[in-house]
């Protein structure tokens, strides 16, 4: 292990893979994001469009595994057209 990178070299040892994702699917502060087997969705963002995008990813509980990423992809597309449009003035 070196300070620049603290992480390397501690590939073997042990790991709790079940607390480390238990902690990935606890809600984030302020608010909830189960998506996957509890469909919650959280806090509205205040922004119609984003909260329609971000209500995409409720398609992922229904849809196999290896279609995720194509799931994901789109949500993200259209959250960066949105962020797109926000930073050239438009509503």
């Amino acid at each position: 292990m070196d300070e620049e990178f603290p992480d390397q070299g501690v590939e073997d040892q042990d790991q709790d893979l079940g607390a480390e994702r238990a902690r990935a699917g606890a809600p984030a502060a302020g608010g909830e994001l189960r998506l996957a087997g509890g469909a919650t969705q959280g806090p509205p963002t205040g922004d119609d469009r984003v909260d329609a995008a971000v209500a995409g990813l409720s398609r992922l509980a229904a849809v196999p595994a290896e279609e995720h990423v194509a799931v994901l992809e789109e949500v993200h597309g259209r959250l960066r057209d949105i962020l797109g449009e926000v930073n050239e003035g438009a509503p």
